[in-house]
């Protein structure tokens, strides 16, 4: 069997990607890019349940993957979705020291991961995460 050109070609995706998420969320560097990345990823996950989260991975370029599940301990506790004002505070609160994802952190990286794998892989990844789960996603 030969190497997926997605593992092939990881590196320069995740550039592109970075580049994109960057502009998206008006940031001046890769390092606040990816620092508002990890938040986004790492909250949403702390809202599910593993088998959801590994549903929800498997869609995921290969490094954003990589991040989304990086330093996961899945025997925590798996809290409810909260309102959307307590999601944005969550996530700008992941390495405070570290982060400056804007108010708009959570739709940025929607928009940014639907460019990067499409509408329809998307919405499969986001189908079987219930309302909470595919609200978390949503674009206003």
């Amino acid at each position: 069997m030969t190497m997926p050109i997605e593992y092939w070609n990881a590196s320069k995706d995740f550039d592109r990607f970075m580049l994109d998420l960057r502009d998206a969320c008006m940031l001046s560097s890769h390092n606040q890019a990816y620092h508002t990345l990890r938040a986004v990823l790492h909250v949403f996950r702390s809202h599910l349940s593993v088998k959801a989260a590994l549903a929800f991975a498997s869609v995921l370029p290969p490094v954003v993957r990589a991040i989304f599940v990086e330093d996961w301990d899945s025997e925590l506790p798996v809290s409810p979705f909260p309102d959307r004002q307590r999601l944005v505070w969550e996530v700008q609160h992941v390495r405070q020291d570290h982060n400056v994802a804007p108010d708009t952190a959570i739709e940025d990286v929607a928009r940014v991961l639907r460019r990067h794998i499409g509408d329809a892989a998307f919405a499969r990844a986001v189908s079987g995460l219930g309302a909470d789960g595919a609200a978390y996603w949503r674009i206003d």
